[in-house]
C-alpha cells in the first residue's frame, strides 16, 4: 500500500505524482474503514482528500501553518502528518480528537471546533511572521457554508491592506451540515458555473509569456488590471473588488490542477483566494447521496452505509420539535429561526408545515439573535434554536438587543451539557451562567421530555426573554406522574425527606433520583427538589428546605462557577450559614472527549462519583 509510506509529515512529498489517485483511494477506504467504527464526520473528510493531498505536497509543515476552519475536515491532514496509527482511537476518551489539536501535534496550528474562524486566524499567523521577518506561507481554508459568518468578512476586510503573501483556500461544496442559503451561496453558485473564464485565462497567460521579451511584463499588466474580461465573465467579481487576488475555480478532485494553482498563489503579493470546488462524501456512495447525514455520524454498515446502532429513541430534539409545531398550528405568530443546522436542531419538520414562518440564517449566530430581536419588535414570537456551544457566539447580541429591551425571545438550547465526542469545542456548559447574568432573562431546564413540551409552552405564553435549555439525547421518561403546572421561578417537590436535600436541575434529577435511592439504602431520607429554574431562583424553597435541611446539594450539568450551585449557596450563606451547600457540577475546565457516561465519571457527576463527594464534604 502507498499509504503505508506516510510515516511522518511530508512524506507525502516523496511519493511519484502518478500514484496520487491510488493514494486518494487508498486514504478513503482508510476513513471509511475507521469511521465505521468510531463514528465521525465522513462527508466532509471525504471530499476533502485531494484538497489536503495537494496542500501538504505543495506546502513544508509544520514550517508553513494550514488553518482549517472548524476542523471537521482535517482527518487525511492527520493521517499525513503521522497520526495513521492512532485512528482506532479516534473521538475515544484518551484518543485523538475529531479536530485539530496542538496538543497532538505541531502541525496542528490552531484548535479549531466553530466555524468562521480560520481568516482571522491566519491573518493573525500572517502579521506575526512578518513582523518577526519570517518567510513561511499561512494557508487558511474555510468552506463556502462558513462564509455566511460575518467574523469571515470582518477578516476578509481586514486582509485587504495585507501587502505579503497569504493564501486563503474556499472549499466550496455547496453545504455546510445543511445546504447553504443565502446571497453569498447563490454569489458562490454563479462562480461555480465560470470555468470557461478560468480556462481562458490560463490559456491567454500561456501565450502571452510565449513572446519573447515582452511576454511577462505583458502578463503582469493583464494581471493587474481587474476589468476586462475577468469583470465581463464573473460579474461583481467580490474577491476582487475587496482586494483580494482570486484564482479559480478548480476541479477539488483533482490533486495535480490544485498543485497548479497553489503554486501560483505562492507567488503573489498579497492576500489570494483560491477557489476549489468538492463534493461531500466524494467516494463513496451513501455519503454523496446524504452528505447531511454523514456529516457527523455513528458507527454504520460500510455495504450499506445503516447504523450499526439500535433505532433511535425519541430524543429532547424529537420532543422539541413536536411541541413547536403543535404551538405554531395554534399560534400564528410564533417564528422559528436556525443558523444553518434545521435538521440538528428539528425545526426542519416546522419548516416543511411553516415555511414562510421558518428562517435560516446561515452560519451566523449573532445575527440570528438581532434578527430574532427585530422579529419580536415586529410582533412575532421568535423561538430561536441552536446549540449551545454555538450560541455562546452571540453573547452581546442576546444582552444588548434581546435582554437590554426585554423583548419576548425564546431560545431554545439544543446540545446543553456534555455532548460526547466532539469534545471541548462542543460542551454546552457554560450557557447556565452566562445565561442568568442578564438582567431580564428566565432560564429554565427541564428534567423529563413532558416538562420540555409544558416548558416550551410557558416560553411561548411568557412575556420577556426566556431560554428553555435541553441535552443530547434520548429523553428521559421517567418521574412521569411529576408534572405540576409551571410557574415562573417555582420549583417542583419530586421527593419530600429530611436533614439533607438534593436540589437537581434539567438532565441532572434523573441522576438525582438514582443518588436518592443510594442514600436511602444507606439509612437517609433525603427530599430531591426539581428546581426547573435556575433564574429566577425559587428562594421561597430555599427558605422551606432551610427548616428541616441541614445539608443542601446542589446538582448541575453546567460549570460551577457562576451556576446554579453558586446562586443557591450564595442565598443560603447570606441568610442560613449553619446550612451546608454542596454543590456539583463540571469544575473550572474544558472537558475533553469521550462518551457522555465516561466523562460524567470522570468529573464525578455519576451517582457513584456524587455519592462520594457528598461523603468527603458533610460535615459530620
Amino acid at each position: 500500500m502507498i499509504l503505508e509510506k506516510i510515516q511522518k509529515p511530508n512524506d507525502i512529498q516523496r511519493i511519484p505524482l502518478e500514484e496520487f489517485p491510488r493514494l486518494a483511494g487508498e486514504i478513503r477506504m482508510f476513513l471509511i474503514h475507521h469511521i465505521s467504527k468510531t463514528g465521525g464526520h465522513l462527508a466532509s473528510n471525504l471530499g476533502a482528500v485531494e484538497l489536503t493531498m495537494a496542500l501538504h505536497n505543495v506546502f513544508h509543515l509544520p514550517e508553513d501553518k494550514i488553518i482549517w476552519d472548524v476542523g471537521h475536515q482535517a482527518y487525511t491532514h492527520k493521517i499525513l502528518t503521522g497520526r495513521k496509527e492512532e485512528f482506532s482511537s479516534l473521538r475515544q476518551m484518551g484518543g485523538i480528537s475529531g479536530f485539530p489539536k496542538r496538543s497532538e501535534s505541531p502541525c496542528d496550528c490552531f484548535d479549531t471546533g466553530h466555524s468562521s474562524t480560520s481568516i482571522s486566524a491566519g491573518l493573525g499567523y500572517v502579521r506575526a511572521r512578518d513582523l518577526q521577518k519570517q518567510s513561511h506561507y499561512v494557508v487558511s481554508v474555510i468552506g463556502d457554508g462558513a462564509l455566511t459568518g460575518g467574523m469571515a468578512y470582518e477578516a476578509l476586510n481586514n486582509a485587504a491592506e495585507l501587502k505579503k503573501n497569504f493564501i486563503i483556500v474556499l472549499n466550496d461544496n455547496k453545504m455546510s451540515i445543511s445546504p447553504n442559503v443565502g446571497g453569498m451561496s447563490r454569489y458562490l453558485s454563479n462562480l461555480r458555473t465560470a470555468e470557461a473564464y478560468c480556462g481562458l485565462k490560463l490559456s491567454i497567460r500561456k501565450n502571452l509569456k510565449k513572446i519573447p521579451r515582452i511576454g511577462e511584463t505583458m502578463v503582469e499588466a493583464v494581471h493587474k488590471t481587474k476589468t476586462g474580461i475577468k469583470q465581463l465573465m464573473i460579474p461583481g467579481m467580490l474577491f476582487e473588488n475587496m482586494g483580494l487576488t482570486y484564482l479559480g475555480p478548480v476541479n477539488g478532485h483533482n490533486t495535480m490542477q490544485m498543485m497548479k494553482l497553489f503554486n501560483e498563489a505562492k507567488r503573489v503579493e498579497g492576500p489570494v483566494m483560491v477557489h476549489v470546488l468538492t463534493e461531500k462524501g466524494w467516494g463513496y456512495e451513501p455519503a454523496m447521496r446524504y452528505p447531511s447525514k454523514f456529516h457527523g455520524t455513528a458507527p454504520f454498515e460500510i455495504a450499506t452505509g445503516t447504523l450499526k446502532s439500535k433505532q433511535k429513541k425519541f430524543d429532547y430534539t424529537d420532543v422539541f420539535s413536536c411541541a413547536l409545531c403543535k404551538l405554531g398550528s395554534q399560534d400564528s405568530r410564533i417564528a422559528a429561526i436556525t443558523a444553518a443546522m434545521p435538521t440538528g436542531t428539528g425545526l426542519n419538520h416546522f419548516a416543511s408545515r411553516f415555511p414562510r414562518r421558518f428562517f435560516d440564517v446561515g452560519i451566523a449566530e449573532a445575527h440570528a439573535v438581532t434578527f430574532a430581536a427585530g422579529l419580536a419588535l415586529g410582533g412575532l414570537i421568535p423561538v430561536v434554536a441552536i446549540y449551545s456551544s454555538f450560541l455562546q457566539r452571540a453573547f452581546d447580541q442576546l444582552l444588548h438587543d434581546v435582554c437590554m429591551q426585554n423583548l419576548h425571545v425564546v431560545f431554545a438550547i439544543d446540545r446543553a451539557g456534555l455532548v460526547g465526542s466532539d469534545g471541548e469545542t462542543h460542551h454546552g456548559c457554560f450557557d447556565l451562567s452566562y445565561l442568568s447574568l442578564m438582567p431580564n432573562m428566565t432560564v429554565m431546564a427541564p428534567k423529563n421530555k413532558w416538562e420540555l413540551s409544558d416548558m416550551l409552552k410557558f416560553a411561548v405564553d411568557h412575556c420577556g426573554p426566556v431560554a428553555v435549555r435541553y441535552p443530547r439525547g434520548s429523553a428521559f421518561d421517567g418521574l412521569e406522574t411529576y408534572r405540576e403546572p409551571i410557574e415562573l421561578g417555582k420549583s417542583e417537590w419530586i421527593f419530600r425527606g429530611s436533614d439533607l436535600a438534593l436540589l437537581a436541575v434539567g438532565s441532572m434529577v434523573m441522576t438525582g433520583e438514582k443518588v436518592r435511592e443510594a442514600l436511602k439504602t444507606q439509612g437517609s431520607d433525603p427530599s430531591l427538589v426539581n428546581m426547573r429554574f435556575v433564574k429566577p431562583l425559587d428562594k421561597t424553597r430555599l427558605d422551606e428546605l432551610a427548616k428541616d435541611h441541614q445539608v443542601l446539594v446542589t446538582m448541575e450539568e453546567n460549570v460551577l462557577s457562576g451556576g446554579m450551585g453558586e446562586r443557591v449557596r450564595a442565598y443560603v450563606n447570606a441568610r442560613y450559614p449553619q446550612i451546608q451547600v454542596i454543590s456539583i457540577g463540571i469544575p473550572d475546565q474544558f472537558v475533553g472527549h469521550g462518551s457522555v457516561e465516561q466523562l460524567k465519571k470522570q468529573l464525578h457527576l455519576d451517582v457513584e462519583g456524587i455519592l462520594s463527594t457528598i461523603r468527603d464534604k458533610v460535615d459530620r
